[in-house]
């Protein structure tokens, strides 16, 4: 995959703005990269808000050229947060990914993924949006309604956006190329590991419904596969603590 980078100073949603470029018609290729320095309408799972003020986070939607069926998007958002793991990881900041977008360190939230598929006449891909926390302050992080860190509380020093995305792209490259040899099929082992361990108790909302139990593995998909006092059963969306 070949990235090229389209950086603005300001936009509503790099994912709209994507999508209206897709929709028009415009040549839009594999690999497309629209970046804003400052995202005033952005948007995460639920129709939550995700603003980001000028050069404090670094908010990006990337365009993958596929013909994957609808149930293999999820996974395809869960290779992404492996790379921004494994980014964070060679920083020495021990995140981790947390099912099904987000990624973690300790038990707050350092970046947030929302991919959609799209699809007009002449081709089919899936627009992935990533929103990751770099210079947000403890002041910001602690004005937000879920625990939240960035890249600044973490290492204690500032980081520039661009080159940030720079130094994810091998690893965007990586891990969308291993999705795109198998599926989730082919990340399931890594995802596992590093989002696990089986067996840890969970509990998961989706609206009104929560349930309770212990993680019993992922399914085809990507899907959670949740053992609860009335068995297993198979959860495809909602909130994990």
């Amino acid at each position: 995959m070949h990235f090229n980078i389209e950086w603005h100073d300001r936009l509503g949603s790099t994912n709209a703005y994507m999508k209206d470029c897709f929709f028009s018609g415009s040549r839009i290729e594999n690999g497309n990269i629209v970046a804003a320095r400052e995202q005033t309408a952005g948007r995460g799972r639920s129709e939550r808000k995700w603003l980001s003020g000028p050069d404090t986070n670094l908010c990006f939607s990337l365009y993958v050229e596929t013909d994957a069926e609808l149930l293999a998007v999820p996974s395809l958002t869960m290779a992404t947060a492996l790379a921004v793991t494994d980014h964070l990881n060679s920083l020495r900041i021990p995140a981790a990914p947390k099912w099904p977008n987000d990624v973690l360190v300790g038990e707050k939230k350092i970046c947030g993924i929302l991919s959609e598929r799209v699809n007009r006449p002449d081709r089919t891909g899936i627009i992935i949006g990533i929103g990751f926390n770099i210079n947000m302050s403890s002041g910001e992080a602690g004005a937000i309604d879920r625990p939240a860190t960035s890249l600044l509380i973490e290492s204690g020093q500032a980081h520039n956006l661009q080159q940030t995305l720079e130094q994810l792209l091998p690893l965007l490259h990586h891990w969308i190329g291993e999705w795109e040899k198998g599926g989730f099929a082919a990340i399931r082992e890594t995802w596992t590991q590093k989002a696990g361990p089986i067996g840890k108790p969970l509990s998961v909302h989706d609206g009104d419904v929560r349930k309770s139990g212990t993680l019993a593995g992922f399914g085809e998909y990507g899907e959670l596969l949740l053992n609860t006092e009335n068995g297993l059963e198979t959860i495809w969306s909602g909130d994990v603590s």
